[in-house]
Order: structure tokens, then sequence, then C-alpha cells
């Protein structure tokens, strides 16, 4: 067991035959006891300073092996989250060219049918045109026929007109 201040500044020593000068012995031992003493308080203090610093290490172990543990979860979620979006982004890709193709499909189509009323319209102008033309040719026809001169030369009295309109009122 270690030395305290108390077992030196009780420690007795046994007198001999010209022994020490006992005012220096005891001045050097309370210089001891001093030195002794603020050698135990600052050992005391380091301790308590040192079981402080261990705990705080053990916290911030703790803290580290939790962070750690976070990191290595976050990481594999990230990896979750990748895989997932990598799945839907192939889907998603997936239902693009399924529409993709449809739209193309139904664009095909649309444009077909459209060519094909093209054509129908094209056959109707053709249609129209032509009878259009022979309807115009036949008044044309009408109106080069002699009987129109023959009209011009009819002449009519103004009498008779009278004449004749006086019997239609009658009538």
């Amino acid at each position: 067991m270690p030395l305290t201040p108390l077992d030196i500044h009780n420690k007795e020593f046994s007198r001999g035959f010209r022994g020490y000068d006992e005012d220096e012995v005891n001045e050097f031992l309370d210089q001891i006891i001093k030195d002794y003493e603020i050698l135990i308080r600052e050992k005391k203090e380091l301790e308590e300073k040192l079981n402080s610093q261990s705990e705080r290490l053990g916290h911030f172990s703790n803290i580290e092996e939790t962070l750690n543990k976070s990191i290595v979860v976050a990481q594999e979620a990230a990896e979750e989250v990748k895989r997932n979006a990598g799945k839907e982004a192939k889907l998603i890709i997936k239902e693009a060219e399924k529409n993709a193709d449809r739209i193309v499909n139904e664009s095909l189509s649309k444009a077909r049918k459209i060519a094909l009323e093209i054509e129908e319209l094209k056959k109707q102008s053709k249609v129209f045109r032509t009878r259009f033309k022979m309807l115009i040719e036949a008044q044309l026809d009408l109106i080069n026929n002699d009987d129109w001169d023959q009209l011009m030369e009819f002449d009519v009295d103004a009498t008779e007109l009278k004449n004749l309109q006086k019997e239609d009122s009658l009538s």
C-alpha cells in the first residue's frame, strides 16, 4: 500500500547519537508532504479525467458503431432504391415502346384511311367534273341552237298582244 501524506507526517524516526537536525528533517518532510499531496491530487484529477475521457470514448465508440451501421443500412437502402428505379425505368421504357408502337400503327392506319379517302375524293371529283362539263356542254348546245335565232326573228304585233292580254284577263 502506498504512503499517504499522513503516513509521512506521522513518521517518527528513532534518535541516534549524532543524528540529523530534527528541524531540518521536519522541514524537509513538510515539503515532501506538500509535494506528495499535490501529486496525489494531480493523480486523482488525472484519473477522473481519464475516466471521463474513457466514458466519452465509449460514448463516441457507440456513436461510431451506430453511424457505421446506419451507413451500411443507408447504402443497402440506396442500392435497393437504385435497383427498384432500374426496374421501374425498364417498365416505363417497355410501356413507352408499346405506346409508341400503338401510336405508329394507329398513325399508319389513319394514313392509309386518309389515302383511300383522297383516292375516293379524286374519283368523285373526276365524276363531278365530267358531269359538270357535260352539263355546260349541253347548255352551250342549247345556246348555240338555231331555235334562238328563230325566236329573235319572230315579230309580234303590239295590237295582237293587247288582244291576247284581254283574252287572258277575261278567262
